[in-house]
């Protein structure tokens, strides 16, 4: 592996590459009929499924991941629904992520379509690392037929900030000298990690842009918003010391939903929870794992939180089996006449014989940084 030996120094160049679209773009590229079409990916619509992708020509209908494909059909009667292919999807990935190691090591996948990469240092001791980029972006191109956008900057929280500023096929590059003034003027709808609920209840407290969120102290973040505070605290100020952390194993997958009105209704809880089940479904088959601990998270309206857990001896992977255990722990919870504002279902020890646990450090260079 390579690894150069270099003194630390607190400014890092990370890229974030972001793929556009991948699945829906993949199921265009390989089918003429579908280009230029409204398309999703994931489960029909008379099933209980979940968009995986949108294509941007669905997207102006308001469809989007994650969303039950009923609510999407709704959306677009002529909707077209193409099945998943996670094994032409990582054959893709592959091919993507041999381009990033031609630059470095320090690759940390995020998913099948995303990755991070420190290039504070690179094997082809390039100074630029928007030049980087934009090798990586062509040579995706040259060997998918697909497109990337890119993100550069100093952290990861900025380099994915970037990579969402100008898609598809973009690249946008925040300079050091810049951070500040761009998370300052940001509605805080943009931050990662804030939904439509926590931006409802950010804004009940007059917080509307990141400069509104940066004039809050850390206790203050800390009562309204619990540990989330301190990460809301120190993006605020463009700060993210997390490392690029290559050969990442996942610890557990899962996903989760947070309701913009709470919910009070079991039976339409249970949709909910059948829908989140749909997604977990999905990602255990992206990774290619199982799990066999599966944890119910309920978040109720005055953010008190609990979570409930079922180990099983057989593996776990199958919407059947995921949706039926998160039932039985969700009836098994005493609502006390609480309404629910967020459910989340996690599946960990997971089998992932085939992975082994690497966690590579950040690698930084003294001196200033060049973009």
């Amino acid at each position: 592996m390579f690894v150069p030996q270099k003194c630390l120094s607190l400014t890092r160049k990370i890229i974030h590459v972001d793929m556009d679209v991948f699945y829906a773009s993949v199921e265009q590229r390989d089918n003429p009929s579908y280009r230029g079409k409204p398309l999703v990916v994931g489960g029909s619509a008379n099933q209980r499924g979940v968009v995986a992708a949108a294509s941007y020509e669905a997207r102006k209908f308001g469809i989007y991941s994650a969303m039950p494909s009923v609510t999407a059909i709704a959306k677009y009667p002529g909707l077209i629904f193409v099945r998943l292919r996670f094994d032409v999807y990582r054959e893709i990935s592959t091919l993507i992520h041999a381009i990033f190691k031609h630059y470095t090591d320090l690759v940390e996948g995020v998913a099948l379509d995303e990755a991070y990469l420190d290039v504070t240092e690179n094997k082809q001791n390039i100074l630029y690392a928007s030049t980087i980029a934009r090798h990586i972006k062509t040579a995706i191109v040259q060997e998918t037929k697909l497109t990337a956008t890119a993100g550069v900057s100093i952290n990861k929280f900025l380099a994915k900030m970037a990579s969402g500023q100008n898609k598809p096929n973009g690249l946008t590059v925040i300079l050091p000298q810049d951070a500040i003034a761009f998370v300052e003027q940001l509605p805080i709808e943009k931050f990662p990690g804030i939904g439509e609920v926590t931006a409802a209840k950010m804004h009940s407290l007059g917080i509307h842009t990141g400069a509104d969120l940066k004039e809050r102290s850390l206790t203050e973040l800390i009562h309204h918003f619990g540990k989330a505070g301190h990460y809301y605290y120190k993006i605020a100020k463009a700060e993210d010391d997390r490392p690029v952390e290559a050969n990442r194993v996942r610890k557990s997958i899962g996903a989760e939903n947070s309701f913009a009105q709470d919910l009070s209704d079991i039976s339409q809880i249970l949709q909910e929870l059948e829908q989140i089940a749909s997604l977990v479904e999905q990602r255990l088959e992206q990774h290619e794992t199982r799990g066999h601990t599966l944890t119910l998270k309920v978040k109720f309206s005055d953010y008190r939180q609990i979570t409930r857990s079922k180990t099983a001896i057989a593996p776990i992977s199958e919407i059947d089996t995921i949706f039926e255990i998160a039932k039985i722990l969700f009836l098994s919870i005493d609502l006390e006449n609480r309404s629910i504002r967020l459910l989340g279902i996690f599946l960990s020890n997971l089998d992932n014989a085939k992975q082994t646990q690497v966690i590579q450090l950040p690698l930084f260079q003294n001196g200033n940084i060049i973009f």
